[in-house]
C-alpha cells in the first residue's frame, strides 16, 4: 500500500506570543515493512532555529524555535510511505513465563535490548491492579502471543472508546476504574499488563487508514493520530497489536515512532511565552494513493 499523510497542527493566540519552542515526532520511521518515499515539514512563521535529530529509540525528531512575535503557529508534516504486510508471527510461541525468564536473564543481545521495555515508565505504571487484570489472559503455560491476543480482545470488549473520558495524564489505575478512554489509554493499559508479568512491550505512535461508512464519502481532515503496542517475542522479534481495534497491526498502520509510552513520542509538544488564550486545531488526512502495489 502507498499512503500520503498530511498532519497539520495550528495554534491561534489571543495575544502575541513572543517565543515558541517545540519538539515534533511527525516523520515516519523506516522499518522492515515501511519505506519512506517523501517526508517534508513546513512551519509558519519560519523558525529562527530548526534542528533535526535521532533520539535514543531511533525516532526522527525536529526541534525548533520561533523567536519573533506571532499570533499563529502552524506546523504541517506531509509524507509519502509505502507499506508491506508484516511477516506472520510464529504459530506457536514460548509460554509467557519462559519469555519473562529469558528477559530477566538478559543473556542474549535481543533480550538485553528488549528488557528496557519491561520496566515502569513515566506514564505506564506496573501495578498489582494491572497484573490482576492481565492474569485471566495468561494462565500458566499460555503461549505469550496467545495471551497477548486474548488480552487485546478483552480490552476491546470491556472498555469504551470515549474522547472526553481521559487526558494525557490519566493513569492506568484510573483507566481500570473508569473502563473508558482512547487509543493512547488502551495502549498504556496493555503495556502495563504485560510489563506487570515481566514481558517487554513498547508504545507505538502512528496513523491508521480509516474507511467511511458504506455509501458515505471520506471526510477531509477526519483522520487522527493513532497508537498501538508491540510485544517482544523471543527468536522472532516485535509483534504489533492494536487493542483499540482488536487486530494485529498491518499494512494499513503507518508507524511514526516508538518508545516506552506516549511521553517519549508525543507528536507535538512544546512551550510558549505569552500568547494569552490559545486555540488548537489538528487536522490529519491519510489517503491511499493506490489500492495495492503489485510486485514486479
Amino acid at each position: 500500500m502507498r499512503y500520503r499523510i498530511a498532519h497539520t497542527t495550528a495554534y491561534r493566540y489571543s495575544e502575541p506570543a513572543s517565543l515558541s519552542q517545540n519538539e515534533l515526532f511527525l516523520s515516519p520511521r523506516i522499518t522492515a515493512t515501511q519505506e519512506v518515499l517523501q517526508s517534508r515539514l513546513a512551519i509558519t512563521p519560519e523558525p529562527q532555529y530548526l534542528h533535526r535529530r535521532t533520539d535514543y529509540f531511533g525516532n526522527l525528531a525536529h526541534v525548533f524555535m520561533v523567536q519573533q512575535p506571532h499570533h499563529e503557529l502552524t506546523m504541517t508534516a506531509t509524507s509519502l510511505v509505502q507499506t508491506t504486510p508484516p511477516d506472520p508471527p510464529p504459530g506457536i510461541t514460548p509460554p509467557w513465563e519462559t519469555v519473562a525468564q529469558r528477559l530477566a536473564r538478559r543473556e542474549h543481545p535481543p533480550e538485553l535490548e528488549a528488557c528496557q521495555f519491561v520496566f515502569a515508565s513515566p506514564l505506564v505504571t506496573v501495578s498489582a491492579g494491572a497484573r490482576a487484570y492481565a492474569q485471566p489472559s495468561f494462565p500458566p503455560g499460555t503461549p505469550v502471543l496467545a495471551g497477548a491476543v486474548a488480552l487485546m480482545g478483552r480490552i476491546f470488549r470491556e472498555f469504551k472508546y470515549d474522547k472526553t473520558a481521559t487526558t494525557v495524564d490519566t493513569c492506568v489505575d484510573q483507566l481500570l476504574a473508569d473502563r473508558k478512554g482512547v487509543c493512547q489509554d488502551f495502549a498504556h493499559l496493555a503495556i502495563s499488563c504485560m510489563r506487570s508479568l515481566g514481558l517487554a512491550a513498547r508504545y507505538v505512535s502512528g496513523y491508521l487508514e480509516t474507511q467511511p461508512p458504506p455509501g458515505k464519502a471520506k471526510l477531509i481532515g477526519a483522520d487522527a493520530s493513532h497508537a498501538w503496542i508491540a510485544l517482544y517475542v523471543p527468536d522472532f522479534g516485535w509483534v504489533d497489536l492494536d487493542p483499540t481495534n482488536n487486530l494485529p497491526a498491518g499494512e494499513r498502520h503507518i508507524t511514526l515512532a516508538w518508545g516506552r509510552d506516549y511521553g517519549d513520542v508525543t507528536p507535538v509538544k512544546g512551550v510558549v511565552m505569552g500568547g494569552g488564550v490559545h486555540t488548537l486545531t489538528v487536522r490529519v488526512d491519510v489517503t491511499a494513493e493506490t489500492t495495492r502495489l503489485d510486485p514486479l
